[in-house]
């Protein structure tokens, strides 16, 4: 993803890259918060985040990016090859297959319409690329919220898959699906 800034309802958003050292201590408060149990880093120290973060700046098959809300830090976006990442084994991938992530920063004063605008700006940015064809998701089959929140942009779930840390709900967009979704 390159760095993107969008004007939506409910103010512009941005993404850049994460910056490991820099961003870990933002990082490391949201992903241990309660409400980011789905991300499974409850228990992860500052030095776990940033080594997680480190890996994943220095590998080829993944991206994370900072989101910003009119210049605030407001959510995290994660990028990655499905043929070489997590769902390895688990479906068979596609050309043109990425496959994302995205969590909301936890807080006490939301936004109505801001995960929503969140995840179309992640989704227009991935289906910039002309090489993507379908972005593919596999979150907690118990997370129902995103489940929702997936389908509203055009998700389409295919079954649940057993990934090693949970039970996932495997679900597609295409292209097609994510322009006639949000054109609705």
């Amino acid at each position: 993803m390159s760095r993107l800034s969008t004007t939506t309802a409910v103010g512009a958003l941005t993404l850049r890259p994460v910056d490991p050292l820099t961003d870990a201590v933002l990082l490391h408060g949201w992903l241990t918060h309660p409400k980011s149990a789905f991300w499974m880093m409850q228990d992860a120290r500052l030095v776990d985040v940033e080594r997680a973060y480190m890996e994943l700046a220095a590998d080829e098959h993944q991206q994370a990016h900072l989101g910003l809300h009119d210049g605030v830090p407001a959510f995290l976006t994660e990028r990655y090859d499905p043929a070489h990442r997590e769902l390895v084994g688990l479906y068979e991938p596609e050309p043109g297959d990425v496959g994302m992530h995205f969590l909301v920063a936890p807080t006490d004063r939301p936004v109505h319409g801001f995960t929503r605008a969140v995840i179309t700006t992640v989704m227009t940015e991935l289906f910039a690329d002309p090489a993507t064809r379908r972005v593919v998701v596999e979150p907690d089959v118990t997370n129902t919220a995103v489940h929702a929140l997936n389908a509203v942009v055009g998700f389409v779930p295919e079954r649940e898959i057993q990934k090693p840390e949970k039970k996932a709900l495997l679900s597609f967009c295409t292209r097609e699906q994510f322009a006639k979704a949000v054109s609705a």
